[in-house]
């Protein structure tokens, strides 16, 4: 389903954020300061200075590390169930970034702001997806995630007999962007190819493992013990509505409407429908009343919708009709596939002639494209198979009807001008070609989604159910199991910009908490303990991944790179030439340069073309 896009971002615009470029000023800053220092002779003899980065270096822990490497045979076998995890990786991460160097090619423009440079910086309030408020979960899950990681690796140094000279952080100021350790030189050359292989595949196991230790805790005492508080959840309000000319704000708890308790979003809009009176009394948060009159308002918009209708432009009446909500407007269309809107903007009142319908986008190598239809073009559906389809929720139930090789005529607008095509519908799971009917579906009526106070509702169940939560939620078979809740957690950072749900999902902070209480055994410890737990467990089990998929691409410096060279080695030493280093040094350099190329094309690509 798709939602109401956020503005993208050009790469020129990339520079002149200013929150980036205060980072960057900071840094500047910084970097001067430690250059001073050096300079004079005032760092420790353990902290050393790469560029802006500051490293400590330590001798402590090695002890410790002889002692827990004693039982090495099961070190071993941890490290080789690592090494074939690690492959598998490596072989899914040269073939991902090869795609997605290809389709990034191919798309004269970023498909998402996913693809703009900034968002590769895990840097909360830099990036669309990560805000201030995500921080602490994310220092702590990068700490985690840094000290297994390179523990793992100085851990398997004393198990091949690797020595140590030391271990140590990398900081960016305060914040740590890297750890290692420096194995001995001469040791290590002198330890087998099996046992260097083992050394470097130990750090992105041991991420995997805590992963999903961390996923485990999450979704399984942590998420049970949350639940979705009474009331409609506010995720956003439109500017100059109803709702926000009586004060409710993002984050806020509508708790009660014309003195009857709200359960939760689907009944107060049940509620909102159902008053008589154009002014109601709305309860926040449990505690203020306040007085909205209620006006329809565009909550969210395509850009290409036909009535050219953008986020807080009020629809006043059709055909001379006054509306208050979508029901009256459906009901005020009734058969009409053409109607006219009163459209209050930017205090101005229009009239525009509006097709009323199913907003789909045509889908390439589906049933519409078969059909004639240009593909990635609006098609606003009115009617479907002789039946009139005024709303996107109407044509999904319609085609809940129909089965696969059903033959159909379709008609609606595209570009003002009304077409028909005749389909015949496939497979429901090609989701390539958009589905049985070849289309990506677009939430609303026509385009829009509008509401009686201009209100954007935070689907909290949907989110909670997909960190293990108890509720229903129309996520699909994949996010009921384990490996595809982690699969689907991964994803919820960005679920907003990918249009999977309507926000970004940061953890249980930035005033989202206020849509959950604790419940349960757990409760004792108070809502904020159980937030914060489930904030660092859910950010240490998403940086610990991307840590581990990361350092699993087969490029220098990179772990991956290292097993690659390893593994290189090993199938070259059995065949029946002459091996030479040279040989091993081809391989590793013609794989390294491939993904470095593909990870600047992913990133770059697009821009590259215009």
């Amino acid at each position: 389903m798709h939602y109401g896009s956020p503005a993208l971002v050009s790469v020129p615009e990339l520079f002149g954020s200013s929150t980036l470029t205060w980072v960057l000023i900071g840094i500047a800053v910084y970097w001067f300061a430690i250059i001073s220092l050096r300079n004079a002779g005032l760092l420790p003899s353990y902290i050393g200075t790469q560029g802006p980065i500051l490293t400590f270096h330590t001798k402590r822990g090695r002890e410790f590390l002889d002692w827990l490497a004693t039982p090495k045979r099961f070190w071993r076998a941890w490290a080789n169930l690592g090494i074939g995890i690690a492959i598998v990786v490596m072989v899914a991460m040269f073939v991902f970034l090869l795609f997605a160097a290809i389709a990034a090619l191919s798309s004269p423009q970023p498909t998402s702001s996913v693809q703009q440079p900034r968002n590769v910086l895990i840097i909360p309030g830099v990036n669309d997806f990560l805000p201030l408020s995500a921080t602490p979960g994310i220092v702590f899950g990068l700490l985690v995630g840094l000290v297994v990681h390179e523990g793992g690796h100085g851990l398997l140094c004393r198990v091949e007999d690797i020595d140590i000279e030391s271990m140590g952080v990398a900081m960016l100021a305060i914040l740590p962007i890297g750890a290692f350790v420096e194995p001995d030189q001469e040791s290590s050359k002198d330890a087998s190819r099996g046992g260097q292989t083992r050394m470097f595949a130990a750090g992105v196991t041991n991420n995997f493992a805590i992963t999903i230790i961390a996923f485990a805790l999450l979704f399984g005492p942590i998420a049970g013990a949350i639940a979705v508080a009474p009331g409609a959840a506010v995720g956003g309000v439109a500017p100059d509505s109803p709702a926000a000319e009586a004060g409710i704000e993002p984050n806020d708890r509508i708790t009660a409407i014309n003195g009857e308790e709200i359960e939760d979003n689907d009944h107060f809009l049940e509620q909102l429908e159902a008053a008589d009176d154009e002014a109601i009394e709305v309860e926040r948060n449990g505690e203020q009343t306040v007085s909205v009159q209620r006006s329809l308002v565009v909550t969210a918009a395509i850009s290409d919708n036909p009535g050219e209708l953008d986020t807080g432009d009020s629809i006043f009446a059709v055909d001379g009709q006054s509306v208050a909500t979508e029901d009256e407007l459906l009901e005020a269309v009734g058969d009409d596939e053409i109607a006219t809107l009163t459209i209050g903007a930017d205090g101005e009142t229009t009239e525009r002639d509006v097709p009323i319908g199913a907003a789909v986008e045509i889908a390439e190598g589906g049933p519409f494209a078969d059909a004639g239809a240009p593909v990635g073009e609006t098609f606003v559906v009115t009617e479907f198979d002789g039946e009139r389809t005024s709303s996107q929720e109407a044509l999904q139930d319609r085609i809940g009807t129909t089965d696969p090789g059903d033959e159909i005529t379709v008609a609606g607008y595209l570009d003002g001008e009304r077409v028909e095509y005749e389909l015949t519908l496939g497979d429901r799971s090609q989701v390539t070609g958009g589905g049985s009917a070849g289309y990506h579906p677009i939430s609303g009526i026509s385009g829009i989604s509008a509401d009686a106070l201009g209100v954007q509702y935070y689907p909290a169940e949907a989110y909670l159910t997909a960190l293990g939560g108890d509720g229903d939620t129309d996520l699909g078979p994949l996010a009921d199991s384990f490996l595809g809740k982690i699969g689907f957690a991964l994803f919820l950072p960005l679920a907003g910009i990918l249009e999977v749900l309507p926000y970004n999902f940061a953890g249980f902070a930035g005033g989202i908490e206020n849509f959950y209480q604790v419940e349960g055994p757990l409760s004792v410890f108070g809502d904020w303990t159980i937030f914060m737990a489930a904030n660092l467990l859910f950010w240490t089990g998403w940086i610990n991944v991307q840590l581990g998929f990361f350092n699993c691409i087969p490029a220098f410096p990179l772990d991956g790179g290292h097993i690659l060279r390893t593994s290189t080695e090993a199938i070259v030493s059995r065949l029946p030439i002459d091996a030479t280093r040279g040989m091993v040094r081809v391989v590793t350099t013609t794989v390294g340069l491939a993904m470095l190329a593909s990870f600047v094309l992913m990133l770059f690509g697009p821009q590259l073309l215009n």
